[in-house]
């Protein structure tokens, strides 16, 4: 039968051959593959817990494969390697590597001078991260906990709460959180941050 999924706002559909790429072969719904997602990044962010990093660790192409590939490998065979499709949002394919490159001496830049203060700059990490799509799947998730990694490893604050809801699900939470992400695309990143606190 193999995965049916049907897609909601903001989702990133998968090709046959990303699809082809799930482990676990008896998944068939988007709410079983979301199932198992989920205990993959619970393991991931245990992977985490108690972890001294600089910023020169997070901000890096290691790190970022590593965490996806840590959030995902036990359910997809690509986790943790650049996408080679193009998809409906992000940048094409073949500069995602030249793109991220960019906004890792960029991110370093910023922590060095003080640029922003730590909850613009984690949020500021996170809707370029996202909007380059590194990955096949799984960027906002990925990216969510880029911010809230950089908000306490870097800066010793608290996650972000990221409106106390399952984003995954097509619900109020996620339709204000998409909302804010497209105001962030247009040069407005306060409502994202406001929506990450609240």
């Amino acid at each position: 039968m193999g995965l049916m999924i049907e897609y909601i706002d903001g989702q990133t559909p998968l090709n046959e051959e990303e699809k082809e790429g799930l482990r676990i072969p008896s998944i068939t719904t988007r709410e079983e593959l979301d199932e198992f997602e989920q205990l993959n990044i619970e393991k991931a962010i245990q992977w985490t817990f108690g972890k001294k990093l600089k910023a020169e660790q997070v901000y890096s192409e290691k790190f970022i494969k590593e965490l996806h590939k840590r959030m995902y490998g036990e359910v997809w065979k690509w986790a943790g390697n650049y996408r080679t499709s193009e998809k409906n949002i992000g940048i094409k394919s073949y500069l995602i590597a030249i793109e991220l490159k960019q906004l890792l001496d960029d991110a370093i830049f910023w922590h060095e001078n003080n640029t922003y203060d730590p909850e613009e700059m984690a949020i500021k990490f996170k809707h370029r991260l996202v909007s380059i799509h590194c990955f096949a799947n799984g960027n906002g998730r990925h990216s969510r906990l880029m911010a809230d990694l950089i908000i306490e490893k870097i800066y010793d604050n608290k996650f972000f709460s990221w409106g106390s809801a399952n984003l995954v699900k097509a619900t109020e939470a996620r339709n204000n959180y998409i909302q804010a992400v497209r105001k962030a695309d247009n040069n407005d990143i306060q409502p994202l941050i406001a929506f990450a606190k609240s």
